[in-house]
Protein backbone atom coordinates (compact mmCIF):
# COMPACT_ATOMS: atom_id res chain seq x y z
CA UNK A 1 0.00 0.00 0.00
CA UNK A 2 2.00 3.46 -1.19
CA UNK A 3 1.79 6.13 1.51
CA UNK A 4 0.36 9.79 1.38
CA UNK A 5 4.07 10.77 0.50
CA UNK A 6 4.60 8.60 -2.43
CA UNK A 7 1.16 9.63 -3.81
CA UNK A 8 2.45 12.92 -3.49
CA UNK A 9 5.85 12.20 -5.10
CA UNK A 10 3.77 10.72 -8.33
CA UNK A 11 1.48 13.11 -8.69
CA UNK A 12 4.15 15.86 -8.55
CA UNK A 13 5.52 14.13 -10.96
CA UNK A 14 2.91 13.83 -13.25
CA UNK A 15 1.96 17.73 -12.88
CA UNK A 16 5.12 18.81 -14.03
CA UNK A 17 5.54 15.84 -16.91
CA UNK A 18 2.41 17.21 -18.18
CA UNK A 19 3.43 20.63 -18.07
CA UNK A 20 7.00 19.87 -20.05
CA UNK A 21 5.06 18.55 -22.71
CA UNK A 22 3.02 20.91 -23.52
CA UNK A 23 6.75 22.68 -24.32
CA UNK A 24 7.45 20.87 -27.33
CA UNK A 25 3.89 19.48 -28.26
CA UNK A 26 1.01 21.14 -29.46
CA UNK A 27 -1.53 21.30 -26.79
CA UNK A 28 -4.71 22.38 -25.82
CA UNK A 29 -4.23 25.44 -23.35
CA UNK A 30 -7.88 25.18 -21.66
CA UNK A 31 -7.12 21.75 -20.79
CA UNK A 32 -3.65 22.64 -19.40
CA UNK A 33 -4.90 24.90 -17.26
CA UNK A 34 -7.68 23.47 -16.36
CA UNK A 35 -5.39 20.62 -14.96
CA UNK A 36 -3.08 22.71 -13.40
CA UNK A 37 -5.44 24.01 -11.17
CA UNK A 38 -6.99 20.85 -10.44
CA UNK A 39 -3.03 19.46 -9.75
CA UNK A 40 -2.97 22.74 -6.97
CA UNK A 41 -5.69 22.04 -4.78
CA UNK A 42 -4.56 17.68 -4.42
CA UNK A 43 -0.40 18.69 -4.01
CA UNK A 44 -1.15 22.06 -2.31
CA UNK A 45 -4.12 20.63 -0.20
CA UNK A 46 -6.04 23.68 -0.48
CA UNK A 47 -10.15 23.68 -1.05
CA UNK A 48 -9.96 25.14 -4.64
CA UNK A 49 -8.00 27.13 -6.78
CA UNK A 50 -8.87 29.09 -9.83
CA UNK A 51 -6.83 30.42 -12.90
CA UNK A 52 -6.99 33.90 -14.73
CA UNK A 53 -5.51 34.77 -17.82
CA UNK A 54 -5.00 38.37 -18.95
CA UNK A 55 -6.71 39.09 -23.39
CA UNK A 56 -5.24 41.15 -25.61
CA UNK A 57 -6.19 44.57 -24.22
CA UNK A 58 -4.78 43.45 -20.76
CA UNK A 59 -7.94 42.60 -18.60
CA UNK A 60 -8.14 39.83 -16.99
CA UNK A 61 -10.80 36.96 -17.70
CA UNK A 62 -11.41 33.56 -15.94
CA UNK A 63 -9.97 30.47 -17.52
CA UNK A 64 -9.84 27.50 -15.25
CA UNK A 65 -11.16 26.62 -11.82
CA UNK A 66 -11.55 23.70 -10.09
CA UNK A 67 -15.29 24.25 -9.20
CA UNK A 68 -18.09 26.37 -10.05
CA UNK A 69 -17.98 27.79 -6.93
CA UNK A 70 -14.46 29.05 -7.50
CA UNK A 71 -15.27 30.24 -10.97
CA UNK A 72 -17.99 32.14 -9.91
CA UNK A 73 -15.86 33.80 -6.87
CA UNK A 74 -13.40 34.76 -9.46
CA UNK A 75 -15.71 36.13 -11.92
CA UNK A 76 -17.10 38.35 -9.17
CA UNK A 77 -13.39 39.65 -9.08
CA UNK A 78 -13.23 40.28 -12.11
CA UNK A 79 -16.72 42.44 -12.50
CA UNK A 80 -15.66 44.64 -9.24
CA UNK A 81 -11.69 44.81 -9.89
CA UNK A 82 -11.67 44.15 -6.39
CA UNK A 83 -9.69 41.07 -4.72
CA UNK A 84 -6.47 39.32 -4.25
CA UNK A 85 -6.40 38.23 -7.82
CA UNK A 86 -6.74 41.73 -9.29
CA UNK A 87 -4.08 43.21 -6.67
CA UNK A 88 -1.82 40.59 -7.70
CA UNK A 89 -2.38 40.79 -11.95
CA UNK A 90 -1.34 44.40 -11.21
CA UNK A 91 1.40 44.28 -8.93
CA UNK A 92 3.01 41.53 -10.43
CA UNK A 93 3.74 40.07 -7.54
CA UNK A 94 2.05 36.97 -4.85
CA UNK A 95 -0.62 38.64 -2.62
CA UNK A 96 -1.08 36.43 0.48
CA UNK A 97 -4.13 36.75 2.49
CA UNK A 98 -4.74 35.21 5.97
CA UNK A 99 -7.70 35.58 6.67
CA UNK A 100 -9.79 37.33 4.57
CA UNK A 101 -12.47 38.98 7.35
CA UNK A 102 -10.18 41.07 8.30
CA UNK A 103 -10.28 42.55 4.90
CA UNK A 104 -13.16 44.09 4.75
CA UNK A 105 -11.76 47.37 4.42
CA UNK A 106 -9.51 46.90 1.75
CA UNK A 107 -12.36 44.67 -0.39
CA UNK A 108 -15.87 45.31 0.95
CA UNK A 109 -17.22 42.93 -1.37
CA UNK A 110 -14.91 40.41 -1.94
CA UNK A 111 -14.45 39.59 1.38
CA UNK A 112 -17.77 38.77 2.26
CA UNK A 113 -18.66 37.31 -0.57
CA UNK A 114 -15.48 35.04 -0.46
CA UNK A 115 -16.52 34.20 3.73
CA UNK A 116 -20.29 33.40 2.65
CA UNK A 117 -18.32 30.58 -0.18
CA UNK A 118 -16.80 29.32 2.81
CA UNK A 119 -13.43 30.29 1.54
CA UNK A 120 -11.34 32.20 4.76
CA UNK A 121 -7.92 32.53 3.19
CA UNK A 122 -6.41 33.34 -0.28
CA UNK A 123 -3.60 33.06 -2.34
CA UNK A 124 -2.55 34.63 -5.42
CA UNK A 125 0.29 33.81 -7.35
CA UNK A 126 1.64 35.96 -10.25
CA UNK A 127 2.25 34.22 -14.27
CA UNK A 128 4.92 36.32 -15.45
CA UNK A 129 8.40 35.61 -17.00
CA UNK A 130 10.21 38.54 -15.99
CA UNK A 131 8.54 41.68 -16.38
CA UNK A 132 5.63 39.94 -18.59
CA UNK A 133 2.55 39.28 -16.14
CA UNK A 134 0.21 37.12 -18.57
CA UNK A 135 -2.29 36.04 -15.19
CA UNK A 136 -2.49 34.77 -11.89
CA UNK A 137 -2.81 31.47 -10.10
CA UNK A 138 -4.84 31.57 -7.15
CA UNK A 139 -5.68 28.72 -4.21
CA UNK A 140 -8.60 28.99 -1.40
CA UNK A 141 -8.47 27.42 1.88
CA UNK A 142 -11.64 27.00 3.94
CA UNK A 143 -9.50 27.79 7.52
CA UNK A 144 -7.26 31.38 7.94
CA UNK A 145 -4.01 30.78 7.66
CA UNK A 146 -0.77 30.89 5.07
CA UNK A 147 0.47 28.45 3.26
CA UNK A 148 3.97 26.86 4.34
CA UNK A 149 6.52 28.15 2.38
CA UNK A 150 7.46 24.77 0.96
CA UNK A 151 3.37 25.13 -1.08
CA UNK A 152 4.02 28.72 -2.23
CA UNK A 153 7.20 28.01 -3.74
CA UNK A 154 5.16 24.96 -4.98
CA UNK A 155 2.76 26.30 -6.60
CA UNK A 156 4.40 29.23 -7.96
CA UNK A 157 6.80 26.93 -9.64
CA UNK A 158 3.69 24.95 -11.33
CA UNK A 159 2.65 28.43 -12.18
CA UNK A 160 6.08 29.37 -13.74
CA UNK A 161 6.17 26.34 -16.01
CA UNK A 162 2.59 26.82 -17.15
CA UNK A 163 3.60 30.32 -17.62
CA UNK A 164 6.90 29.32 -20.12
CA UNK A 165 4.34 26.53 -21.66
CA UNK A 166 2.21 29.58 -22.83
CA UNK A 167 4.87 31.75 -23.89
CA UNK A 168 7.05 29.20 -25.89
CA UNK A 169 3.75 27.43 -27.61
CA UNK A 170 3.82 27.48 -31.08
CA UNK A 171 7.13 29.50 -31.54
CA UNK A 172 5.56 32.82 -30.14
CA UNK A 173 7.98 35.96 -30.79
CA UNK A 174 5.64 38.58 -30.41
CA UNK A 175 3.38 39.46 -27.90
CA UNK A 176 1.20 40.01 -30.66
CA UNK A 177 0.64 36.59 -31.24
CA UNK A 178 0.16 35.64 -27.68
CA UNK A 179 -2.67 37.85 -27.30
CA UNK A 180 -4.26 36.29 -29.87
CA UNK A 181 -3.93 32.86 -28.63
CA UNK A 182 -4.74 33.82 -25.40
CA UNK A 183 -7.97 35.35 -26.90
CA UNK A 184 -8.50 31.67 -28.63
CA UNK A 185 -8.52 30.10 -25.17
CA UNK A 186 -10.78 32.80 -23.55
CA UNK A 187 -13.48 32.00 -26.43
CA UNK A 188 -13.03 28.22 -26.20
CA UNK A 189 -13.80 28.84 -22.66
CA UNK A 190 -16.91 30.40 -23.43
CA UNK A 191 -17.97 27.46 -25.17
CA UNK A 192 -17.04 24.72 -22.46
CA UNK A 193 -18.96 26.74 -19.97
CA UNK A 194 -22.17 26.40 -23.03
CA UNK A 195 -21.41 22.82 -23.69
CA UNK A 196 -21.45 21.58 -19.03
CA UNK A 197 -24.54 23.71 -19.08
CA UNK A 198 -26.07 21.58 -22.20
CA UNK A 199 -25.15 18.13 -20.69
CA UNK A 200 -26.01 19.60 -17.31
CA UNK A 201 -29.37 20.28 -17.84
CA UNK A 202 -29.94 16.37 -19.86
CA UNK A 203 -28.15 14.17 -17.16
CA UNK A 204 -29.84 16.29 -14.79
CA UNK A 205 -26.26 16.55 -12.84
CA UNK A 206 -24.64 19.95 -10.99
CA UNK A 207 -21.57 21.36 -13.79
CA UNK A 208 -18.72 20.48 -12.08
CA UNK A 209 -19.96 16.83 -13.09
CA UNK A 210 -21.09 17.65 -16.40
CA UNK A 211 -17.95 18.94 -17.16
CA UNK A 212 -15.73 16.01 -15.96
CA UNK A 213 -17.54 14.49 -18.76
CA UNK A 214 -17.16 16.23 -21.65
CA UNK A 215 -13.50 16.22 -20.50
CA UNK A 216 -13.47 12.33 -20.63
CA UNK A 217 -15.00 11.90 -23.71
CA UNK A 218 -12.55 14.23 -25.27
CA UNK A 219 -9.46 12.32 -23.81
CA UNK A 220 -11.21 9.02 -24.34
CA UNK A 221 -11.31 10.09 -28.39
CA UNK A 222 -8.11 11.80 -28.19
CA UNK A 223 -9.68 15.10 -28.91
CA UNK A 224 -9.53 18.70 -27.91
CA UNK A 225 -11.77 19.74 -24.91
CA UNK A 226 -12.98 22.88 -27.00
CA UNK A 227 -13.08 20.57 -29.98
CA UNK A 228 -15.88 18.19 -28.78
CA UNK A 229 -18.02 21.36 -26.84
CA UNK A 230 -18.02 23.01 -29.53
CA UNK A 231 -19.75 19.97 -31.16
CA UNK A 232 -21.77 19.84 -28.86
CA UNK A 233 -23.19 23.50 -28.77
CA UNK A 234 -24.16 23.07 -32.40
CA UNK A 235 -25.82 20.00 -31.60
CA UNK A 236 -23.32 17.68 -33.75
CA UNK A 237 -23.16 15.26 -31.16
CA UNK A 238 -25.70 13.52 -29.43
CA UNK A 239 -24.85 14.60 -25.72
CA UNK A 240 -26.22 11.55 -24.99
CA UNK A 241 -23.17 10.24 -25.75
CA UNK A 242 -21.55 12.03 -23.25
CA UNK A 243 -23.45 10.92 -20.40
CA UNK A 244 -21.78 7.58 -18.97
CA UNK A 245 -19.95 7.67 -16.15
CA UNK A 246 -18.09 10.57 -15.49
CA UNK A 247 -13.72 10.48 -15.86
CA UNK A 248 -12.55 9.38 -12.53
CA UNK A 249 -13.68 10.65 -8.74
CA UNK A 250 -12.95 14.43 -7.73
CA UNK A 251 -10.32 15.08 -5.18
CA UNK A 252 -12.05 16.43 -1.75
CA UNK A 253 -12.28 20.03 -2.04
CA UNK A 254 -13.40 20.10 -5.38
Amino acid sequence: MSSPASDRERLLTQAFVALADSLVADFDVVDLLDRLTRYCVQLLDTAAAGLLLADQHGNLRMIAASSEGTRLLELFQLQNEEGPCADCYRQGASVAVEDVRKMHAQWPRFGPLAEASGYLSVHALPMRLRDDVIGTLNVFQEQPGLLEEADVLLGQALADVATISILQSRSIAHREALAEQLQTALHSRIVIEQAKGVLAERASVDVDDAFLRLRGHARSSNRRLSDVANQVVRGEVDPQLLLGAPEGKRSSGH
